[in-house]
């Protein structure tokens, strides 16, 4: 079923264009992320699908009972309710029922309706009727569907009784989510949803929507949620936008490969079109060879020509150096705690690390557990309650600051560097200063008036010129659009020094760390490897946890009767049935993933992407086959849950 149609949508604002002739399609059970630079438009797209905005041109098709659910990115609303009463609202058609039901079972209980047959009757038949309905709505789970969705966005029990317009704004924004998750739309349109979420909050989500019973269209920076989590993305770049199946990384290659195949049909027909063009002045005039000349020409003229493909848009350029290599200890922190004054629980204790030349740690951990404070107390700007921090020799610390403190907001981009290196001529500040993407008059711009990607880059350059070896940093990729993390950490990878950062970019932790450390309230556990290396033990502890937990549960256990032996024995048989299914259905999604595959390589081939009912041929079937990796997907989590 077809939930939406965009079809040449335009959007502009005064004489500049935003959104040109965009074409998209959602349908059920879609996954779709949009991506683009900042001001690319992308949240534009999302608030004129959802009516918040008019457009110029085009038009959108959707059936009247789709309805839609809009997330916008600073989505906080206030109320003078409770957290559980807010989310209660969303069911009160089912509490009304429930109120009924109520009513209904107490006249059934009454002697004088009992005994009247006729009116009795139809008490039951109206009570069955209610209670089938109230069961196909969801009235038995609605209030554990709520907990489930509370606990998910990290609002433990103990939260639901606060009043919203004493949460935090980060706190309201996750709040919106989860009340737009409970009331489940058939379309959700999510505009950054990962903001103000730590990794176990952004984990718990990608399962959450990858089994959503509807379509998602999400606008997202976090690389790694939109490969768990889309298999279509629109690119949307010099006003238009482009389809691409897959996942984030699929459109990454995808693009890379279109962009080199487009470029050398281009200078493919550039060079017929210049052999052509010689071969016509030198023929053009002798009579002998005129006529074959003038037939070159009217082919010529009737060429279609190709325009040259666009590289990308302008990204920042920038590499980090340093003035001297450290001692092999750079840091070595021994129980360390830390507490604010007016509490008296520790945001952590027991704390050790130890970081040599050319380390790269991430912290993570849960919010709150104290991530940014650890960087503090090691810059000096906090002093920890127990412990020590000792660096080592020749360290040179460089410190970025997510909230971006260290900028004068009454300064200019261009004064902003320039006075904390006045010997450097204007020519060499200015030449920086467009590394990272302020031109022109941009550098007299107040910082005040910078987006926060603008800041980011300003933060970043300054960084840059420090030179600094050990570098603290809390927050990097936050506020940066995709390009710009990906230079990043390009200029990360090459870093001579050492890292100690703070993300929740799981794709940024993934490229970058070489040791993970997870920070908890009781302590701390160093993983030797990348996030993807921190998931997969993580899981295996887990497991041995739940493997002991069985045992223990086993040895205390003292039944051993033959009727115990039996439901083992069918236990264990219904255990090989569906691992022999499971094997089965990895099996055909790997053999369907390569048909999609080859049908995908299929449609780089002249032949067929100039045919275009061929290519449509192959795109429907690619379709039908992710349908039917979905089901078979969808049947393999249930297995696997079972």
């Amino acid at each position: 079923m077809i939930y939406l149609q965009v079809n040449g949508l335009t959007k502009q604002y005064g004489a500049e264009i935003i959104l040109s002739n965009i074409k998209l399609e959602v349908k059920e059970k879609d996954r779709i992320a949009i991506v683009g630079r900042n001001g690319a438009g992308k949240s534009t797209l999302l608030k004129i699908i959802a009516g918040e905005l008019s457009l110029d041109e085009g038009e959108i098709h959707k059936p009247k009972d789709v309805t839609i659910g809009y997330l916008a990115q600073q989505a906080a609303f206030d109320s003078q309710e409770t957290i559980w009463d807010e989310m209660l609202k969303i069911f009160e058609d089912l509490i009304k029922q429930e109120k009924k039901i109520r009513a209904l079972e107490q006249q059934m209980g009454d002697p004088d309706v009992i005994n009247r047959k006729k009116e009795y009757e139809e008490l039951l038949h109206n009570y069955d009727t209610l209670q089938e309905s109230f069961t196909q709505a969801g009235g038995y789970q609605y209030e554990s569907e709520i907990k489930a969705v509370l606990n998910g966005l990290d609002f433990p029990e103990e939260f639901w009784d606060k009043k919203i317009h004493t949460l935090s704004g980060g706190q309201k924004t996750r709040l919106s989510l989860g009340k737009l998750l409970l009331s489940k739309p058939d379309l959700l349109l999510l505009d950054e949803p990962t903001n103000h979420l730590d990794i176990h909050t952004l984990t718990w989500l990608e399962a959450y929507l990858m089994n959503y019973p509807g379509a998602v269209v999400i606008v997202s920076h976090d690389r790694y949620f939109l490969d768990k989590t889309v298999r279509l993305v629109y690119e949307i770049s010099r006003t238009k936008a482009q389809k691409f199946h897959g996942n984030y990384s699929n459109y990454l290659i995808q693009k890379a490969e279109q962009y080199e195949r487009e470029r050398k049909q281009f200078e493919k027909q550039q060079a017929e079109i210049k052999k052509t063009e010689d071969f016509i002045q030198k023929n053009i005039a002798r009579a002998s060879t005129t006529k074959r000349a003038q037939s070159r020409r009217k082919q010529l003229e009737k060429m279609d020509r190709m325009e040259q493909p666009l590289a990308d848009d302008a990204s920042a350029k920038f590499s980090f150096t340093i003035e001297r290599k450290t001692g092999n200890d750079v840091l070595k922190i021994e129980d360390l705690s830390f507490g604010f004054s007016d509490n008296t629980n520790p945001l952590f204790k027991g704390l050790h690390l130890h970081l040599q030349r050319g380390d790269s740690v991430a912290l993570v951990g849960p919010n709150g557990v104290g991530k940014s404070t650890l960087l503090k107390a090691i810059i000096g700007y906090l002093e920890p309650d127990t412990g020590s921090i000792q660096l080592g020799a020749n360290v040179k610390i460089g410190y970025y600051e997510q909230e971006q403190t260290q900028l004068h907001m009454d300064k200019t981009v261009l004064t902003e560097l320039w006075d904390d290196y006045p010997l450097m001529n204007e020519k060499d500040i200015r030449t920086i200063l467009g590394n990272f993407l302020f031109t022109g008059d941009d550098v007299l711009r107040p910082v005040y008036g910078l987006s926060g990607g603008e800041k980011a880059r300003l933060a970043l350059a300054k960084l840059m010129m420090e030179k600094a070896n050990f570098l603290l940093l809390d927050e990097p990729t936050n506020h940066l659009d995709l390009d710009s993390k990906e230079i990043l950490e390009a200029a990360l990878i090459d870093y001579p020094g050492t890292i100690l950062f703070v993300s929740h970019d799981r794709y940024f932790i993934n490229k970058i760390a070489t040791q993970i450390l997870e920070m908890q309230e009781t302590g701390t556990t160093l993983y030797l490897g990348n996030y993807d290396y921190y998931v997969e033990k993580k899981q295996e502890e887990k497991e041995l946890e739940e493997m002991n937990e069985k045992e223990r549960q086993k040895n205390v256990s003292t039944q051993s009767s033959k009727s115990q032996f039996e439901l083992d024995k069918e236990t264990k048989k219904e255990q090989r049935r569906i691992k022999r299914r499971m094997e089965e259905i990895e099996e055909l999604m790997a053999r369907l993933e390569q048909k999609v595959a080859d049908n995908e390589e299929m449609l780089y081939q002249p032949e067929i992407y100039e045919d275009h009912e061929k290519a449509q041929e192959i795109i429907e079937e690619n379709e039908s086959l992710q349908k039917e990796i979905e089901t078979l997907f969808e049947e393999y989590a249930s297995l696997e849950e079972s």
